[in-house]
């Protein structure tokens, strides 16, 4: 008879072990400060423990959706823990949507039970309003769900799995929405496999322990907010520092006051602390390692922080992957600006024609490919989706990227954002990196519409940094000369802001579907952007 105080061969990789294993090595240590509020790791096994108990006594069973609706706190990992004990999948729902949006989000998971923060529970209500089926809902904590559980709302069969009570690998644990920079988000499954791999890689480069203290800023509807870093901690026994969103001040006046050791964030967050009037007096020394994603880290920044004595970390990954695909050590930052670097371990990479799909060996340039336990199981409940992306056995990632005779790998732009100007392809992000060059330019996107001569040409969207000025004429000169005339946009526009995903990636769908009713340009292109 199997012993059920142990994973079987089907479980070995499952997460609901990690707070009961870190609980008895190590009962008293801090796992999560939220805010202030400490929660050691023995409490945190047992609330998730007992929450996971009154699941399974409920009527959940293995592969139920569980949707949330919070901001970053430690209610949430425990309802986290407790999915993953319970065989449960998490789904969290970004608190930055409209009703109608996290009503669609809502239809196609399907969860049997919506866990609500209090102070969003008038949001929940008015996307559970929109639903034709909505589900049970409760409030997160001691005084909500782990007080008492509701019963599932079932309108669905219960999932397959139902009467098996023993965790596996292959279980789904998150269900997280794509940022939908392209359209309409799709729901990733990530399974346990999923995220133990990501983690092992993760701690094969970043060297992490238990007397670490990670600052987590990124939002924990976003696969980032788990698998960069706070997951890792969980694991190792170090504390996790959660903040419900990103202030710069604050982020300053934090690091010093916990001592933290590990950041996460993205290059716009690093550039609004470097330009924080505390960020030259501010006590950096327990920050020995900063982790960078969702961009290249432009090199100006990069150094600013190298001279503050922060060892960057650069990389590049996508919910698909769990997220971590490549990684830029800390030894390569200076010498390979504009570099995502190589894989992480137990990842692989291809690069693919992306008119043939022939892979191409060494040095060349085509689409990024993945494959690795770290690839996701599939989206919910869309076959076609799913067959598409990971076609012949490779997650398809859709971005352009170069790759030289070393190895390393260097993100160019997405395939789609690509646009053919005179027969000649063009990167939107290479044109924004001129753009933001310019003194005055604070923010850029830039995007391809329809020309009658040339095809398409370059429309630049710009935000003018506060207290400056500049104009068309004047960026389109300053884009002249470091540009070939082709990639010189046709026009530039100024705006008051970017659309942006909560990792701060311009939504360039958005831009487009704003253009959609615009006249297209006229023959003749802006003046110097052709010969």
């Amino acid at each position: 008879m199997t012993n059920p105080t142990l994973p079987t061969s089907d479980g070995l990789h499952t997460l609901g072990r990690w707070t009961t294993d870190r609980s008895a090595a190590t009962p008293n240590r801090i796992a999560i400060d939220d805010r202030g509020c400490t929660l050691a790791y023995s409490e945190l096994e047992r609330r998730a423990a007992n929450l996971a108990a009154g699941l399974r006594s409920a009527g959940y069973r293995i592969g139920d959706r569980i949707a949330t609706l919070t901001g970053n706190s430690s209610d949430h990992v425990v309802a986290f823990f407790a999915c993953a004990k319970a065989g449960l999948v998490l789904v969290p729902l970004s608190w930055r949507l409209a009703p109608r949006e996290l009503a669609l989000q809502l239809e196609v998971a399907e969860p049997q039970l919506l866990l609500v923060e209090d102070d969003l529970a008038a949001l929940g209500a008015a996307a559970c309003a929109l639903l034709a089926h909505r589900p049970r809902a409760a409030s997160l904590g001691p005084g909500g769900v782990e007080k008492s559980v509701p019963p599932p709302t079932r309108v669905s069969p219960a999932p397959e799995t139902t009467g098996r009570q023993d965790v596996h690998d292959d279980d789904a644990l998150l269900m997280v929405f794509t940022s939908g920079t392209e359209g309409a988000g799709k729901a990733a499954v990530l399974t346990h496999a999923n995220c133990f791999w990501n983690n092992l890689s993760l701690s094969r480069t970043l060297d992490m322990g238990s007397s670490d203290v990670v600052l987590a800023v990124l939002p924990q509807f976003h696969v980032g907010g788990w698998n960069i870093q706070p997951l890792l901690a969980w694991w190792v026994g170090a504390t996790v520092v959660l903040e419900r969103g990103f202030d710069p001040g604050r982020v300053l006046q934090l690091i010093p006051e916990r001592r933290v050791t590990m950041l996460m964030g993205v290059p716009t967050q690093y550039l609004m602390l470097a330009e924080h009037p505390d960020f030259a007096s501010a006590e950096l020394g327990s920050l020995r390692h900063a982790v960078v994603g969702g961009a290249p880290m432009p090199a100006p920044l990069l150094r600013i922080w190298h001279r503050r004595g922060v060892a960057l970390s650069q990389g590049y990954g996508l919910t698909e992957a769990s997220p971590n695909v490549l990684c830029l050590a800390n030894e390569d930052a200076e010498r390979m600006v504009g570099y995502s670097g190589k894989p992480y371990p137990h990842v692989s990479v291809a690069v693919a024609d992306p008119a043939t799909g022939e892979l191409l060996e060494g040095a060349a340039a085509g689409e990024l490919l993945v494959g690795g336990p770290g690839v996701f199981a599939g989206y919910f409940r869309d076959p076609a989706a799913t067959a598409a992306v990971l076609a012949g056995g490779w997650l398809h990632t859709g971005d352009l990227v170069e790759r030289d005779a070393e190895g390393y790998i260097r993100v160019v732009d997405r395939l789609k954002d690509i646009y053919i100007s005179g027969g000649e392809n063009v990167a939107p992000s290479e044109v924004e990196a001129v753009l933001l060059g310019h003194p005055a330019v604070e923010q850029a996107a830039v995007v391809g519409v329809e020309d009658a001569r040339w095809g398409e040409t370059g429309l630049a969207f710009v935000v003018v940094r506060p207290g400056m000025a500049t104009d068309e004429q004047e960026l389109l000169e300053h884009c002249s000369s470091q540009l070939a005339r082709f990639k010189v946009p046709a026009r530039i526009e100024m705006v008051a802001a970017l659309p942006r995903t909560a990792l701060n990636k311009v939504l360039r769908a958005k831009l487009r579907q704003e253009l959609a009713g615009r006249p297209a340009p006229g023959l003749e292109p802006a003046a110097g952007n052709r010969a």
